[in-house]
């Protein structure tokens, strides 16, 4: 519908995409927490969009940028920070900054400051450096961008892209907040979409569900199924070109909220929901989560009215004191220092159970029993932590090294009459409400337009109410800083959002510590690069068929070299071309859903390509190849481009092969 009020635009927005993937080979994803799911290539590329919005009134400015990462660590952070600083001075700040993971699963991991989270990989400065250049060139283009637009907020129900993976935690909240979620799942999708001259030039939509669509056992580097919906809206719909438009006219996010407890995988078990295809499953809950957002872009959409505003506050959450305001049972407590339970072992069973086949979600016999010895002497443990079984006291293991963080910050942003809480965590759906509720009540806004936005800035592991944290399932046995780290957020929000109300600052508190100085990197250097026997860099050694009938796999192996060597960020491994007329025109590379990209180690440290592309089934007649690219380091020499060709191939459309 045409927007009836004629009235200028008050807000200010740019917007902007960059390529984030980092390492494709030998390094371990982040997420599962499976030491043997390492990288091997990529299917779907990583992203970071960026959006400014800017009320020039107030002359306030806030920066959301969502990446397509597993996580969003402090490290990163405090990175971005420093060289936003070095290129704007103070326009973009630890207060008016936030930076948020969709939390795939399928990213390469490694880039973190603490040593829980570099386990399999070590400290990867390759893919450190990627993430940190990919997000400070979206910002960039998106300040380069910024110029007068609309926003529009609008609010949807989704109910078939999530289940509640942990029911027996959810089933012990109030009946009210039960009733509120008559599914035990979150339906609320919310989309901003923002207008210049009258046309749709990008979107940020949010959806509680666990990008974990694919499984531990894929080792493709994807953005999973909110990567699926982002790439489907801008490159399918829109037509964007990610190698030729380093300036889209239209940028779609897909951001994360209070995912905690909420999985895409709707059959109760790893790559199962809808189908028994994990691919396929990414495609069908990535394209849910999009036609539902397209279906409210397309409607009636109102102007939002309201500023742009800012608070955000750093809190050691492993000692604070809560009022009985917040408790829920009329007496102070007190938060603890992080400890993980038997059951975060487990996993979740739901999205995928670790290799620690000796844990289980619930009871754990065996830690039960010396966890409630050690309550018996430590009634200030006892109250913060019980009754999870303590396997790893993290507040004991930091004194050793830093292994997981306790100084935090929490970040509330206001733009026009949306309000984005930042919580550094995994936020179950109940908790996520018990926040948000926290945050209206304070600002009479309406509790629609206040959202969690999760993984942000740093990560604490879970967020569980109390009555889930008792039950003990892998969310409340991965709630670190105990039974009462929930009531912490809500004061803590309360404050943040008191202070926005009231125009009052939020008093300043102690920082987590940069620990950018004490990484040591990971042997990672990629070997020298030797081609098969007999063969050239560059070299096929598995030619297409002739002829494909279109919808048809196609697939090539190449004679490569370890893509290490050069990340080819913001650029491809691969391309796919048809021939028009007399030059090749290319219509995939590795950022396609139908292509993948994959590496595999040959003998004498040889390195086999191999490129798949899906035909799609209504792909134009006509003579195709697919061209390799990558960067060799052979014995005694510098890094070297590499390149192949395959030969020439036919798609058709009829059996007559024509």
């Amino acid at each position: 519908m045409p927007d009836t009020n004629p009235s200028p635009d008050r807000h200010l927005v740019g917007r902007a995409i960059a390529d984030i993937t980092g390492e494709a080979a030998e390094v371990g994803m982040l997420g599962y927490g499976k030491a043997d799911q390492k990288t091997t290539g990529i299917h779907l590329r990583l992203r970071s969009r960026a959006f400014v919005f800017a009320d020039p009134l107030v002359d306030r400015r806030v920066l959301l940028v969502v990446n397509e990462l597993p996580l969003i660590f402090s490290s990163i952070t405090q990175e971005v920070l420093r060289r936003l600083a070095q290129r704007f001075g103070d326009t973009y700040t630890e207060s008016n900054v936030m930076l948020t993971a969709t939390h795939t699963h399928c990213g390469p991991g490694g880039y973190s400051h603490h040593r829980l989270y570099n386990g399999s990989t070590g400290f990867r400065p390759e893919t450190f450096a990627a993430i940190v250049d990919g997000i400070i060139e979206a910002v960039e283009r998106a300040h380069e961008d910024l110029a007068p637009a609309t926003l529009r907020l609008a609010h949807g129900e989704l109910r078939d892209a999530s289940v509640n993976r942990s029911r027996a935690a959810f089933d012990r909240n109030p009946r009210e907040e039960k009733d509120f979620f008559p599914d035990a799942v979150d339906p609320q999708t919310t989309l901003l979409r923002i207008d210049r001259d009258g046309e749709p030039i990008g979107a940020v939509n949010w959806f509680a569900t666990h990008c974990t669509s694919m499984s531990n056992r894929n080792t493709l580097i994807s953005g999973d199924n909110k990567g699926y919906a982002a790439y489907h809206w801008e490159h399918v719909v829109e037509g964007v070109n990610y190698l030729a438009d380093p300036d889209p006219d239209f940028v779609a996010a897909f951001a994360q909220t209070n995912a905690g407890d909420m999985s895409p995988n709707l059959d109760g078990r790893p790559g199962a929901g809808p189908t028994g295809d994990e691919f396929e499953n990414t495609r069908i809950l990535g394209m849910r989560q999009y036609e539902v957002a397209a279906k409210l872009a397309a409607g009636y959409m109102p102007r939002m009215a309201g500023s742009i505003d800012y608070r955000s506050v750093h809190v050691d959450l492993s000692a604070v004191t809560v009022s009985a305001e917040f408790t829920g049972d009329e007496r102070e407590h007190r938060t603890g220092r992080p400890a993980g339970g038997a059951a975060a072992f487990a996993g979740a069973g739901y999205d995928g159970p670790t290799h620690w086949k000796s844990f289980r979600e619930g009871r754990n016999p065996g830690w039960d029993l010396l966890s409630r010895l050690a309550y018996r002497f430590a009634p200030s443990l006892r109250d913060a932590q019980a009754p999870k079984s303590i396997v790893v006291p993290g507040g004991l293991v930091n004194r050793i090294g830093p292994y997981v963080q306790e100084i935090v910050p929490v970040q509330l942003i206001q733009i026009g009459e949306l309000y984005l809480l930042g919580v550094p965590g995994e936020v179950t759906i109940t908790a996520g409400l018990r926040l948000r509720r926290t945050v209206a009540a304070v600002l009479g806004a309406e509790p629609a337009n206040v959202l969690i936005a999760g993984y942000s800035n740093a990560y604490i592991h879970y967020v569980t109410t109390p009555e889930e944290y008792d039950e003990q399932r892998y969310e409340g046995a991965s709630t670190l800083f105990g039974r009462w780290e929930l009531p912490a957020l809500q004061q803590i929000a309360a404050q943040l959002a008191t202070a926005m109300r009231d125009g009052t600052t939020v008093p300043s508190a102690t920082k987590a510590p940069d620990l950018s100085g004490s990484q040591r990197p990971a042997k990672a250097t990629p070997p020298l690069d030797f081609p098969p026997v007999g063969h050239d860099f560059g070299d096929v050694l598995d030619e297409p068929a002739p002829a494909y009938r279109a919808g048809e796999q196609v697939k090539v192996d190449f004679a490569g070299a370890h893509p290490n060597h050069d990340l080819h960020r913001g650029s491809t491994y691969l391309m796919v071309q048809r021939r028009d007329e007399d030059r090749w025109r290319t219509i995939a590379d590795d950022s396609d859903w139908t292509t993948t990209f994959r590496w595999s180690r040959g003998p004498a440290s040889s390195s086999r390509i191999t490129i798949v592309w899906r035909s799609p089934a209504d792909a134009t007649p006509g003579s195709y190849r697919i061209r390799y690219f990558g960067d060799a380091v052979p014995t005694g020499s510098d890094r070297v481009p590499i390149a192949g060709t395959s030969p020439e191939f036919r798609i058709h459309n009829d059996d007559s092969g024509n």
